[in-house]
């Protein structure tokens, strides 16, 4: 595979899911960046902002196992990864496998079941294995969450701590379409109340897994030089001594950056990351790996405003 192969696919793969999704672009693009460089996405969006129908019709391109689990607050975390259960016909124990043995999983309203079941994907999401009864099960390079929350019903949810946010690359906020966009969608779906069936709009299976890993080989490559690395590492370091922030950003979201950076300037057709590749990322990056401080709250800052502050003052390597 080569660098236009990347750009291709994923052009591709933009093309297969505007077949179902109006607008979005923004969320695509960061979807596309996270599956070229083996990451989570975090999608948080009033209801009927087309999350779900957003991660169907992205699965729907991949050649890959596409699982989807609506979390309840009654789940438990075998019913995540499964059980081994007694056969007594063989006098012995067999797994039964949790539908998180796929390749990219659907974690619907994912801030709607206990903690202990949240901590059940902290393993898979870093590891890619999940331990049952001490035995350790792979499941696979290509596995990948993209996980939903709403963020105004906050009653009977229970919000994910910091260490679970800090496995997504990206928390992505979907906004309100344009009146352009919400004409499109109203002249494509107005004919039905329920969810469209990604069938009726004939999606087609366009990147298989032997091309996914071929790119994220060919991205580890990208060149990434030296200032733009001090760029990265400033910029991460920076979140730690605002006076606005109380925990700053860990080295792991430096790691990150510099990965998704890679991954940006390979769906633009490019073999370097340009400081634009990083400034491009660094909010739904950084938004969800920040704490502020009980002053700035009351100040009534949020953590959007703060970051874009940051990138403002982080200087720019030439």
């Amino acid at each position: 595979m080569e660098l236009r192969d990347v750009s291709t696919i994923t052009e591709a793969l933009r093309g297969e899911i505007r077949k179902a999704v109006v607008g979005q672009d923004e969320v695509v693009e960061l979807m596309l960046v996270s599956l070229l460089c083996g990451g989570h996405v975090l999608l948080e969006g009033v209801p009927g902002t087309a999350k779900t129908l957003l991660a169907q019709s992205f699965a729907a391109g991949l050649s890959l196992r596409f699982g989807r689990i609506q979390f309840t607050p009654d789940m438990m975390p075998g019913d995540l990864l499964g059980t081994n259960l007694f056969d007594f016909r063989t006098s012995s124990f067999n797994l039964t496998r949790g539908p998180i043995f796929t390749d990219i999983l659907l974690a619907d309203e994912i801030n709607r079941t206990p903690p202990k079941t949240q901590a059940a994907l902290l393993q898979a999401m870093n590891e890619r294995n999940v331990t049952i009864d001490g035995t350790t099960h792979p499941l696979g390079e290509a596995f990948m969450v993209v996980a939903t929350q709403n963020p105004i019903e906050q009653q009977g949810t229970y919000p994910l701590p910091e260490a679970q946010l800090d496995r997504f690359l990206f928390k992505v906020n979907l906004a309100y379409p344009s009146r352009e966009e919400e004409f499109a969608i109203v002249a494509r779906h107005g004919h039905r109340a329920a969810m469209p069936k990604l069938a009726e709009f004939g999606l087609a299976s366009i990147v298989s897994e032997q091309d996914l890993l071929a790119a994220r080989a060919l991205v580890g490559g990208i060149a990434l030089g030296e200032p733009l690395v001090g760029y990265i590492v400033d910029l991460i370091r920076a979140t730690r001594s605002h006076p606005a922030i109380e925990t700053g950003a860990s080295p792991r979201a430096a790691t990150m950056l510099a990965s998704a950076s890679r991954a940006r300037a390979a769906t633009q057709g490019r073999d370097f990351v340009i400081p634009d590749d990083v400034k491009g990322i660094a909010l739904p990056l950084l938004r969800h790996r920040i704490v502020l401080a009980p002053n700035a709250e009351i100040d009534g800052l949020v953590s959007d405003k703060v970051i874009l502050e940051l990138i403002d003052q982080v200087a720019v390597p030439r």
